[in-house]
């Protein structure tokens, strides 16, 4: 009597590789995307931490917020950020997002911070990007 010794995988056992390697992918895509665009996001909210500190010395020394021009040369855009802009009257730096080569989530949508000038603090606000983009210190 000879006895078969089994060469290779069955079909069944392929099938349940690649099933489960299909759910993987299900989960981890999703995640993937949300990460891409929190990183994106980041970029806009270092932009806006390099205003922090220049518009709240400004208002110490001089007792009101300062122009975006008056800070001298500032950075207001970057690879995923469109533009930085900071609103005197308000003390709101609103920085929006490229429209293009983005994340499709935080396509030219929009992020502030505000500079409370009597409790000397920094409020940061999703505007129209959804919260669970902005970062931890934001949430």
């Amino acid at each position: 009597l000879m006895k078969m010794i089994q060469q290779g995988f069955t079909l069944i056992e392929l099938m349940i590789v690649v099933a489960i390697i299909g759910i993987l992918a299900a989960i981890a895509i999703p995640a993937y995307n949300d990460y891409t665009a929190r990183a994106q996001v980041s970029e806009a909210i270092s932009l806006m931490a390099g205003l922090k500190t220049p518009i709240a010395e400004w208002y110490h020394d001089k007792g009101a917020l300062p122009a975006l021009a008056s800070l001298g040369t500032v950075v207001t855009s970057g690879k995923y950020t469109a533009s930085i802009g900071f609103t005197t009257g308000t003390g709101v730096i609103l920085a929006t997002m490229r429209s293009t080569a983005v994340s499709s989530s935080v396509q030219g949508k929009t992020l502030s911070l505000t500079f409370s000038t009597t409790a000397n603090t920094w409020t940061c606000a999703a505007g129209t990007l959804a919260a669970q983009y902005l970062p931890g210190a934001c949430k």
